[in-house]
């Protein structure tokens, strides 16, 4: 009996961390103990040997070209069709050309519930491509009951499943916090911090943050760190940070592009983690920082 091949499109981990790359990390390195399902994992640069390993059923393709739509439209439906794959996993977006089942994960659709913070071509294009890939794909996949409802709700789709995030195992280990914070004291020069972990865009509230921990005059104490990479644009907080002094400016770290190991370190020094989001799929961070403790 022929075994399933299953592609997995991983080019969001060449991006940065996020809740997307915890999500597919999560469900594929259970599902690859399945030695009845071939693995296809597709990415441009980033080492996804380093996650799912060496073993036979999982193999490793290479995007070409970083170009979204060069990836979309050409490249994957000739990997699709190369390795005779079954079922090919998506985030977000398919591509047009289908030659074999589609999965589709929607992690959420906020940019509608809460239009007033996404720019006006963001909200229109992913309207479209969203809702054009729920409805062309076999299976729709989201990580909560809120997603799902809102979804429903939007796109007027049926047969919704959830695969909600989780915590992984990493995040259990124990630590000694005097160790971990001499350690971040060392490699990023921060101490005696607040943490923030969550890329940046205006409905993460990083302005909020920034307004409380300076009003309330908590850098005399303490430092604040935003731990993420940019998406889109806050204005509200670029404009409140240009106003402060430098004092309080000198007690404002921004941290990017750092390893999932750094991640891991950083976490477990703060002081304080957190999450002053208005809106979330899911939201993992705060689930991650209450593993550590």
């Amino acid at each position: 009996m022929k075994n399933t091949n299953i592609l997995i499109d991983c080019h969001v981990f060449d991006q940065s961390l996020q809740g997307t790359t915890t999500y597919v990390k999560g469900i594929y390195l259970e599902l690859i103990k399945d030695k009845t399902k071939n693995f296809y994992f597709v990415s441009h640069t980033y080492n996804l040997e380093e996650i799912f390993g060496t073993q036979e059923n999982v193999h490793y393709i290479k995007f070409k070209s970083k170009n979204k739509f060069y990836r979309l439209l050409v490249e994957l439906p000739q990997i699709i069709k190369k390795h005779k794959i079954d079922y090919a996993h998506f985030q977000y977006i398919v591509p047009p050309l289908k030659r074999c089942k589609y999965i589709v994960s929607l992690h959420d659709v906020l940019f509608l519930d809460y239009p007033k913070y996404f720019p006006f071509i963001y909200k229109v294009s992913k309207k479209i491509l969203y809702k054009y890939s729920a409805k062309y794909s076999d299976i729709v996949l989201t990580v909560s009951e809120f997603s799902k409802k809102r979804i429903e709700h939007h796109f007027n789709l049926q047969n919704i499943y959830i695969t909600p995030n989780a915590v992984e195992a990493s995040f259990y280990e124990s630590y000694d916090k005097v160790t971990v914070q001499k350690e971040v004291l060392e490699k990023f020069g921060i101490q005696n911090y607040f943490l923030f972990v969550s890329r940046w865009e205006p409905r993460k509230n990083h302005h909020l943050l920034l307004k409380v921990f300076a009003e309330k005059e908590y850098y005399k104490e303490y430092n604040l760190v935003f731990l993420g990479d940019e998406a889109i644009e806050n204005k509200e907080y670029n404009n409140y940070y240009k106003s402060l002094s430098e004092e309080v400016k000198s007690k404002i770290f921004k941290l990017n592009k750092i390893s999932f190991q750094d991640l891991l370190l950083i976490n477990k020094a703060a002081q304080l983690s957190v999450y002053p989001s208005i809106a979330e799929g899911f939201g993992i961070p705060p689930l991650e920082s209450m593993a550590f403790g």
